[in-house]
């Protein structure tokens, strides 16, 4: 058992649940904080979870304490209702988590992203993202980790009915996406889960990792 201490907001998502799972299977962490907006069914001794009104920065942002930071918070602008909304969890929390995080003394930060992300983007949604890369990378972490995942594979534990579809459509036409255009293929969430831990592990470099290569960091 490893002696970090690992940090999770958005743990009940896609990704950030099969983090968990990873963080707890991999053996590098002693503890892992995962602050939530209710409790969950996890019953791991080494997870504590911190339920959290994410609306009151002010009441959570003292506890970001530890080795590695994880986000992998992310909505959809139906959840969320409109697109200032979509920035305030998309763009404004991670930025807000983050500069605690960094001055509380956390050394090292993973984040999900999107492939696309764009801060000059016409798409609301991938100008917010890069919106979001841009803040964290001014953040001067030890290590910084952006991920740009294309189309998730996996179970969600809410249903998103545009995403199947594109899921469906991604998947038939795979094959099409080679060489430059391989970075657009499908790819498992645990994959993206799996590359996240895997980069922060390595030297400090490069910081912002598209969707093929998390998939082949993945499988190392």
């Amino acid at each position: 058992m490893g002696s970090k201490t690992a940090i999770v907001f958005g743990a009940t998502g896609l990704v950030g649940n099969l983090l968990l799972e990873e963080l707890i299977n991999c053996g590098n962490y002693k503890a892992i904080r995962i602050f939530v907006r209710q409790t969950t069914d996890v019953s791991e001794p080494s997870v504590e979870e911190i339920i959290t009104d994410f609306s009151l920065p002010e009441s959570f942002l003292s506890k970001i304490e530890g080795n590695d930071l994880f986000i992998c918070t992310g909505t959809t602008i139906r959840k969320a209702g409109s697109v200032a909304n979509v920035e305030k969890i998309d763009r404004d929390l991670p930025a807000v988590v983050a500069e605690a995080a960094h001055k509380n003394g956390v050394k090292k930060i993973a984040v999900v992203s999107s492939i696309g992300a764009d801060t000059n983007s016409k798409n609301y949604y991938l100008r917010i993202k890069g919106e979001m890369e841009e803040n964290i990378l001014k953040m001067g972490f030890e290590k910084t980790v952006i991920v740009r995942p294309s189309i998730l594979l996996g179970e969600r534990k809410e249903i998103r009915a545009g995403e199947i579809v594109g899921k469906a459509v991604m998947k038939a036409i795979q094959p099409v996406f080679t060489g430059k255009f391989r970075k657009y293929r499908p790819i498992h969430g645990r994959d993206v889960a799996k590359a996240m831990i895997s980069l922060l592990e390595k030297e400090a470099g490069k910081n912002i990792f598209e969707s093929d290569e998390l998939k082949k960091i993945a499988r190392e």
